[in-house]
């Protein structure tokens, strides 16, 4: 084996002093972001509805919109409390069985994980012992989450301990899920959605059936719901963390300590596109930038490459500008 000898002079040393100021100014901007996003202490929520008798009976059961929001200590940051989160918390073990149903709109398939048995922290969970009426959450994950991920695990479990049966709806390509056409998924496209709801609500038809979304899986479901209206067979549902204006987050998405989530997203989106590139064989003709995408950096250079053309927007911008749920 030979080893390569670097010699190492004055000029391509980095001063030490360099290396500090580097370091400080980092250490600054950090620290400035960390306290511009700094959430108030205390803080009552902000309750929007229409008045009705209806809501008026359901706001005065839900004694916790009258309390104030306290933030953990320490995590009074967003960024903070998503970097602890990411590295911190619990994964549950949860086991399910996957349900694939075939989407009649363009023969995509899609993955749905039901929970059969469960376990954290010394408490176990199984499914087998509800009731076929037992009420039914349908779960969408945000962008690129799945049923794997811990926060979707922890409502699985938490939809358990209330008696309730939870499915994860796995958007095309997510969570290992096949990819069988060359569509991946879409904050505005609900076909999938819609087969999903029907499907369920089939298998369990004497149950009571609700929905909750993360980001841009919030955005679906919200879309989802203005669509169908009330053909819906969904009783209530609830939209978390919902970007709502998608031209707007893209804007964020570009600022600041943001850009490391754009980055993470946008290399899990590279990831999952490389294992079904072969779908996109070509397509470059019709629009498609197959190696962008396999190399994308950002949501954004990804949406360009694949997401705009796969649903017919003649550029990125248009495809967030329509794709909103507000």
């Amino acid at each position: 084996m030979q080893l390569a000898r670097t010699r190492v002079t004055r000029a391509s040393m980095v001063p030490v002093g360099g290396v500090a100021l580097a370091i400080i100014r980092v250490a600054a901007r950090l620290s400035a972001a960390i306290r511009s996003d700094t959430r108030p202490k205390g803080e009552l929520p902000t309750t929007i509805a229409k008045d009705s008798e209806r809501n008026r009976r359901v706001l005065a059961k839900l004694r916790r919109l009258k309390q104030p929001y306290e933030v953990v200590s320490g995590l009074e940051n967003g960024h903070v409390e998503t970097i602890f989160a990411a590295f911190f918390r619990s994964q549950p073990d949860v086991k399910y069985h996957r349900d694939l149903i075939l989407c009649t709109t363009d023969g995509g398939c899609v993955a749905l994980d039901w929970p059969v048995e469960a376990s954290n922290e010394n408490e176990k969970w199984a499914w087998d012992d509800l009731p076929d009426d037992a009420p039914v959450v349908v779960l969408f994950p945000g962008l690129t989450g799945g049923s794997g991920d811990s926060y979707v695990k922890h409502m699985v479990l938490s939809c358990r301990k209330y008696g309730m049966r939870a499915v994860v709806f796995n958007s095309r390509a997510t969570a290992d899920s096949p990819v069988t056409t060359p569509q991946f998924y879409s904050a505005s496209f609900t076909g999938d959605a819609k087969d999903v709801m029907l499907h369920v609500h089939s298998k369990y038809p004497n149950a009571l059936l609700f929905a909750a979304g993360w980001s841009l899986g919030a955005n679906i479901l919200v879309r989802y719901l203005g669509e169908v209206g009330n053909d819906t067979p969904l009783r209530a549902a609830i939209s978390l963390c919902n970007p709502f204006d998608l031209t707007l987050s893209d804007r964020n998405f570009q600022k600041g300590f943001n850009r490391i989530y754009d980055y993470k997203l946008g290399r899990t989106l590279s990831r999952m596109f490389k294992k079904h590139m072969h779908l996109f064989d070509g397509m470059e003709g019709q629009g498609f930038k197959p190696h962008i995408a396999s190399n994308s950096y950002t949501i954004r250079d990804f949406d360009e490459a694949v997401t705009r053309v796969s649903f017919g927007f003649d550029s990125v911008d248009e495809y967030y500008e329509w794709s909103g749920s507000c």
